[in-house]
């Protein structure tokens, strides 16, 4: 029973959480300040009447394609060890990407304290520096390789021009991929990051919490929201953890809890009030998270039909399948077939659900298998070219990544300055005038070349 001060101090608690979160739900964590002026002065396509006049602006701009890594993993309150290997986790058969989105729920565990304290951000500061060192580490691995003369025979067959590697490498890479936007609410936490050399390109970054927890507004449950353009294609990642529960109709808070999300998460219009401000208004979006949607069949059936490898017959019974193809909240919403065995709920440290394994009093909170994480995408210009999951054992889940191709439209004249950044002519030129590099003109708020 709660004490006359402890029913005091509860509300007071909630009401300052949620005073808190308002004042700071803007913030985040970048390597350099990325709300700058575009690179070369030169403003999004739809902005420049002076350069373009009466004239379809959509039929003016070419595409790009880019590759994008994304992941979700509910880490079950565990803090990760410096020594943890998320290599596994980053795996995409040898092809490297050009963005990578992680997303992680449960960094922390969700305890009164977690929820209604301030955010800890240790743990975020971790997780991102084990990112940081796996991502880097491939660059690095080859940078040394080149150091080496490894191959270097193959790079000198064309005899009009040698090219040196290893100073090429030094110059334009030598920590290739750096963060553009890291954000943590109670245990949900999100890190986008991408090539150095895309920074130049990517403006308005930024982020939206919303909380659907305790009371309805607390973060132990709800999402975080990041946005950005990347040359004139607008992303957002919509990093989530729903109401659990295997009960029926437990389905129903989660399809709430999506709601909520869409319709509070609210990102700024710009100085032009020409941003999109909701989620679904961008260009492309991918919803990634512990959705805890679960199998609408018998516990022993569901554990007989996982046990036999017939994914098929449990999709079919799966709560997200259903509201993909039926539902009204995700109707348009796209996501890829599933070949892998339910992610969620294993013993720790263990290939054993937690059915199998646990015995005793607490015998009837045994939780039948699920796909709990997923990740799901809307919009047009992505094609899905990988989805699984990794095995580390960390926690009761199971990680689960995609790999996207994403086409991204881009003015003709930026895409060709973004091949001369990647060139080795570019090199040449910066010999001959004085040029700041692209992380000089983000983090000096430079915006030109100067001769």
């Amino acid at each position: 029973m709660l004490t006359k001060q402890g029913e005091v101090m509860w509300p007071r608690l909630v009401a300052s959480k949620i005073l808190n979160k308002r004042l700071g739900s803007n913030n985040f964590v970048a390597d350099c300040s990325t709300n700058l002026e575009p690179l070369l002065g030169i403003t999004s396509i739809d902005d420049q009447s002076t350069l373009i006049s009466n004239t379809n602006l959509n039929d003016l701009k070419d595409t790009q394609n880019y590759k994008m890594f994304v992941s979700t993993w509910n880490v079950g309150g565990v803090a990760p060890d410096e020594d943890l290997n998320i290599e596994d986790l980053l795996e995409t058969g040898g092809t490297t990407c050009d963005i990578y989105v992680l997303g992680f729920q449960e960094t922390v565990p969700l305890k009164a304290s977690n929820v209604l304290g301030s955010e800890n951000r240790k743990i975020s500061m971790k997780w991102n520096s084990l990112i940081r060192e796996a991502l880097n580490k491939r660059i690095r691995d080859r940078r040394d390789m080149w150091n080496n003369g490894e191959n270097n025979n193959n790079i000198k067959n064309n005899k009009e021009e040698e090219v040196d590697i290893p100073a090429l490498y030094n110059k334009i890479a030598p920590q290739d991929f750096q963060c553009i936007i890291s954000k943590q609410m109670v245990g949900i936490l999100i890190s986008v990051w991408v090539r150095r050399h895309l920074r130049p390109f990517i403006q308005h970054p930024s982020v939206s919490c919303v909380g659907c927890g305790i009371m309805g507004c607390l973060g132990n449950k709800g999402s975080v929201s990041v946005r950005f353009q990347l040359h004139e294609t607008s992303f957002c990642y919509v990093c989530s953890h729903l109401a659990s529960g295997g009960r029926e109709g437990d389905e129903k808070l989660r399809n709430s809890n999506v709601s909520e999300i869409f319709s509070r998460t609210s990102f700024p219009r710009g100085p032009l009030l020409n941003l999109p401000k909701k989620i679904l208004d961008h260009d492309l979006v991918i919803l990634l998270g512990d959705l805890n949607y679960r199998i609408s069949l018998p516990e022993e059936t569901t554990r007989l039909l996982v046990e036999r490898e017939h994914w098929d017959s449990l999709l079919e019974n799966d709560q997200l399948r259903m509201e993909l193809m039926s539902g009204s909240m995700l109707r348009g919403w796209h996501e890829g077939t599933i070949k892998f065995a339910p992610t969620y709920k294993y013993c720790l440290n263990s290939d054993m659900y937690y059915g199998c394994c646990y015995h005793g009093k607490g015998a009837e909170k045994r939780r039948a298998p699920a796909w709990c994480d997923r990740i799901i995408w809307y919009g047009k210009g992505l094609k899905q070219l990988q989805y699984t999951r990794s095995e580390s054992k960390l926690s009761d889940h199971r990680p689960v990544k995609a790999m996207f191709r994403a086409e991204v439209k881009v003015i003709p004249t930026l895409k060709n300055l973004h091949s001369l950044l990647l060139s080795e002519r570019f090199e040449q030129l910066k010999s001959h005038i004085q040029v700041s590099t692209p992380d000089e003109l983000l983090c000096k708020k430079q915006s030109s070349f100067r001769l």
